[in-house]
C-alpha cells in the first residue's frame, strides 16, 4: 500500500500549474459549432482545444464551454422556431467520447434523429447514447482565428506595443 501524502506534500505539488485558461464568450463557442459541416461531428473537448489554440493559451474552461454550447443549442432552436433557415447545427457537437447531450433541445431522441439523418450510427452504451466510431467523423478545424479571438488578440497586441513605446492605454505619448 502506498503511503499517504501529508497535506504539506500535497500543497507543494505543482500539478503542472499554473496554466493560462481561456473563458470563452458564448459567441466564440457558437461560431465553432457553426463550422462543423453536415456528416461530421465535433466534441466539446475539440472545441476547447481550438479555442485555446486560437487564443494562444493552454486550455479553455470546460465548464463555460459546455454551458455556452448548451446556450447555443437552445438559441438555435429558438431561431428555427422563429422561421430562420440557417441555425447552429448543435446536434453535431457531442460530449467527450462521442456521447449525445440529453440537455440539447428535443433531448436524445431529436439529436439521434438528426445525426442518423446525416449518416451516423447512434447506439445506447449503458445509460448514455453515443455516435458509433465518432472519431472517424471528427471535424478538424482549419487553422484560422475566429473574429472575436482576432479582435481580442489585436487589442492585446496594441496594448503591448503601446506599453513598449511608453504610451498610455489609448496610444498617446
Amino acid at each position: 500500500m502506498k503511503p499517504k501524502k501529508s497535506w504539506r506534500e500535497k500543497l507543494a505539488e505543482s500539478k503542472d500549474l499554473p496554466k493560462t485558461l481561456l473563458i470563452p464568450a458564448p459567441r466564440q463557442v457558437d461560431e465553432l459549432m457553426r463550422r462543423v459541416p453536415r456528416g461530421r461531428v465535433t466534441t466539446i473537448n475539440e472545441i476547447r482545444a481550438e479555442l485555446a489554440r486560437c487564443s494562444g493559451v493552454d486550455t479553455a474552461c470546460p465548464l463555460t464551454t459546455g454551458i455556452f454550447a448548451w446556450i447555443a443549442a437552445h438559441a438555435a432552436d429558438e431561431s428555427a422556431a422563429a422561421g430562420e433557415r440557417t441555425t447552429t447545427p448543435y446536434w453535431r457537437t457531442l460530449k467527450s467520447g462521442g456521447e449525445l447531450n440529453p440537455k440539447y433541445p428535443g433531448g436524445i431522441a431529436r439529436q439521434t434523429r438528426l445525426l442518423r439523418g446525416e449518416g451516423h450510427r447512434v447506439e445506447r452504451d449503458g445509460k448514455a447514447f453515443r455516435v458509433v466510431e465518432h472519431e472517424r467523423a471528427l471535424f478538424a478545424f482549419p487553422v484560422r482565428r475566429s473574429s472575436a479571438v482576432r479582435r481580442s488578440r489585436v487589442a492585446s497586441d496594441a496594448g503591448r506595443t503601446n506599453a513598449r513605446l511608453g504610451r498610455g492605454a489609448r496610444g498617446r505619448a
